[in-house]
């Protein structure tokens, strides 16, 4: 499998970490976010990134270069910050089968290999990573809801009464069928192509979309504190804990915007 990695991000709330660098290359725990991710996607075998780059989109160019690992690094430039649909189709004309996507803003400590042997054995058209929420907390997120099968029947972006407290992570798996989705998308109130509108036109096309409830950790690094606590959570399975409150702050379960 291909996997694509959505790295166009200047990271505004990152400031000032994001003052000289793009939001990818902010580093944790000595390794830039998308390193992290990179290897992730590694252990499962990926045969290709294709990496969507845009702001200072050199400076990723020039950390990675043509491959990282063995494996071949293709880069898609979005030259506008239109919506993570439209970041998807900018690496459309570099896909033709089943493909990982991963937010290049995000460092999981999960069970990504569940998604893609879900994808796999299910012949599904789509498989997400999804995490449970505190219920008054769910509106912030891109919200699941799911059947008896466990299966996506809906996805709600930010819901003012949310009907699960099942959220997306930054990992999914998709068919080629997300870009035809992609792109009859619409723009949304804030002018930019949703991709949760994206898989709710797959949903009402009849595809099967897999959820898999993720068992570890995830942090969604939008704040300088999120970078902190992603340090913190490395270290800790590193075992290298240096006090009782770090080892608290440990113990939790991150829950970040999307």
């Amino acid at each position: 499998m291909k996997a694509v990695v959505l790295a166009a991000g200047k990271g505004t709330r990152l400031r000032p970490l994001t003052d000289d660098k793009p939001k990818a290359l902010v580093e944790v725990d000595g390794r830039p976010i998308l390193q992290h991710c990179l290897d992730s996607l590694c252990e499962l075998d990926a045969e290709e990134f294709v990496l969507v780059v845009g702001h200072q989109k050199e400076q990723i160019i020039a950390q990675f270069g043509d491959e990282y690992r063995g494996v071949p690094i293709t880069y898609a430039h979005q030259r506008e910050a239109l919506g993570l649909a439209h970041a998807v189709l900018t690496a459309e004309e570099y896909i033709d089968d089943d493909f990982m996507l991963m937010l290049g803003d995000n460092i999981f400590n999960a069970n990504l290999e569940e998604v893609v042997a879900r994808q796999h054995d299910d012949h599904a058209d789509a498989a997400f990573l999804v995490e449970e929420v505190p219920w008054e907390e769910a509106s912030r997120y891109g919200v699941c809801v799911t059947n008896d099968r466990g299966d996506i029947t809906e996805v709600v972006e930010k819901p003012d009464e949310p009907e699960s407290n099942l959220v997306m992570t930054g990992f999914y798996t998709f068919s080629p069928a997300i870009f035809h989705a992609c792109h009859l998308v619409q723009p949304s109130d804030r002018g930019e192509y949703e991709l949760p509108d994206a898989i709710d036109l797959l949903i009402q096309s009849g595809r099967t979309i897999s959820a898999v409830l993720s068992e570890g950790w995830r942090v969604d690094v939008g704040y300088p504190e999120d970078r902190d606590r992603a340090e913190r959570l490395v270290r800790a399975e590193r075992g290298e804990v240096e006090d009782e409150s770090d080892q608290e702050a440990e113990s939790e379960l991150p829950a970040e915007d999307n």
